[in-house]
């Protein structure tokens, strides 16, 4: 009872468990875990929910039969608690560049996790050191609020301080390319609520100044995270199982559109089918798909001309090389895959829709739309040299005929051009989180259908919260789908206007 209590706290330190740490140790871990979490969604639901790729088994995904979703909402809100540290370890220290940098990942990940679930704790979420242990739920209409004033902020502070980023996975501490991140980000953002809320001020500041506001100006800014051979930084498919990787095949969707526009982004997508016989590239016959959202029994025997002694997987192409697992194919390469978040091509195919509805009076719409088509297919070239596959490659780029074609060539009406906008920004945003899914669920562009055996008769518009929601914040979460609407896939998230 009269023990000596001096140094106490000192003595009870852990050297070997620093309480804070530089902000140069949390961001490498922050990006990876943002980009992981990215293209794990889009391998798992973003590539089948848009018709990319179908299962052939295990469809539930395929069919609808989605339950609550842990992540991206686990993960993200995990990391967003070191986005928080630095954010507050940086702004006590002076410095601004860790900040702008924290603040547009910030944006990056409450952006898809709110597009994924709607309302979410946004003003206080990761506030347990302030004994907020039960955050409730803001709108969506809140969230975005945020997201795009931290991303004016960001824009407005990167540059004004002096300390280098260290940590920098994404972009090795290159702020202008973090100033150009942000306010792309910002541009997807105002576009995507712009059922609810008019963009135009927002859009045209930022293109009318490229100078205060710079946005990404070609594929060497993209925001792609690129990997490496060794652990932590390989992709997300390289070390999976060959049984995993072979679920997942072309789906008649988009093989329907990139065989009809003799779209050449089919030989990067997926591989010709192991019957054919043709290695790394084959001829267009090469090349065969399955619809989605068949049940297992029948997606699994599948055949593509309907004999049955010609289905099943060998019949089937699979994803392609480019994607693969180190399992799945001896010219696999952990370096030429990157996690994309967004890229030039998308910022064009904004720019071009933002035209086109009068949201911007810069720059010319079929230009940006030709531009993202051209960026889209550079990108896919470039990256299969780097992987060693310029067999691929090669063959790669269109022909100036392919922009001709009634299917692509900018001319119409007004809604024509805008479908041939979404056409081509779909195809465009393969593999790239959930983006291709959001986009659609404000566009509709392409028609995407539910399958034979789908569970429910509608394409699903947003995530159901976490089952740990439900029991750890019950009464917030209440308080969220009172607002909101039921928990399910088919309530429509704010900006998602029918």
């Amino acid at each position: 009872m009269v023990s000596c209590d001096k140094d106490f706290e000192e003595v009870n330190k852990n050297p070997n468990s620093p309480e804070q740490v530089p902000s140069s140790l949390l961001l490498p871990n922050i990006i990876r875990n943002a980009a992981s979490e990215s293209a794990g969604q889009a391998w798992g639901i973003g590539n089948v929910v848009m018709q990319y790729t179908a299962k052939i088994q295990f469809t539930n995904e395929d069919r609808y039969n989605w339950g609550p979703e842990g992540d991206p909402y686990n993960i993200y809100y995990n990391s967003l608690r070191d986005v928080n540290n630095v954010i507050e370890i940086s702004g006590e220290l002076g410095e601004n560049n860790y900040v702008g940098v924290a603040l547009v990942v910030k944006s990056l990940m409450y952006a898809f996790m709110t597009d994924a679930y709607g309302n979410l704790p946004y003003t206080e979420a990761t506030s347990a050191k302030e004994e907020i242990n039960y955050p409730k739920f803001d709108s969506q209409e809140v969230i975005y609020e945020g997201i795009i004033q931290d991303l004016e902020l960001a824009n407005e502070i990167l540059g004004t301080s002096t300390e280098s980023v260290d940590g920098d996975i994404l972009f090795q501490g290159d702020l202008m390319k973090w100033k150009k991140f942000a306010n792309s980000l910002r541009l997807r953002a105002l576009l995507r609520i712009s059922d609810k809320k008019d963009p135009t001020a927002g859009m045209q500041e930022i293109v009318s100044n490229p100078t205060q506001f710079p946005i990404f100006e070609g594929n060497e800014d993209n925001a792609a995270l690129q990997h490496l051979q060794d652990v932590p930084n390989q992709h997300a498919l390289y070390t999976t199982r060959s049984g995993s990787f072979d679920e997942y095949r072309l789906s008649t969707t988009v093989e329907s559109y990139l065989k009809g526009m003799k779209d050449n982004r089919l030989y990067a997508y997926f591989q010709p089918t192991n019957n054919s016989g043709a290695g790394l590239i084959g001829e267009e016959e090469d090349y065969a798909g399955v619809p989605n959202g068949l049940a297992d029994e029948d997606a699994v025997g599948y055949s593509p001309t309907g004999d049955p002694e010609l289905g099943g997987s060998n019949h089937i192409s699979r994803v392609g090389v480019f994607f693969s697992c180190l399992a799945c194919s001896d010219d696999a390469s952990p370096i030429g895959y990157q996690s994309l978040f967004m890229t030039y091509s998308e910022v064009q195919f904004i720019l071009a829709e933002a035209k086109e509805k009068g949201y911007i009076e810069t720059g010319d719409a079929a230009t940006y739309y030709e531009n993202g088509i051209r960026s889209s297919f550079d990108y896919y070239e470039s990256r299969l040299r780097v992987a060693n596959l310029g067999e691929i490659a090669d063959v790669l780029q269109p022909e100036e005929s392919y922009f001709t074609q009634n299917s692509v060539e900018y001319s119409g009406s007004s809604e024509e051009k805008l479908e041939k906008i979404g056409t081509q920004k779909w195809l465009s945003l393969f593999f790239n989180g959930l983006e291709g899914w959001f986009d659609w669920r404000r566009t509709g562009i392409p028609e995407i259908n539910p399958g034979p055996a789908a569970y429910i008769s509608t394409v699903p518009v947003r995530f159901m919260y976490p089952t740990g929601v439900q029991a750890l914040n019950k009464q917030n979460y209440l308080d969220a789908v009172a607002a909101q609407g039921e928990d399910r896939i088919t309530t429509r998230v704010w900006w998602d206007v029918e």
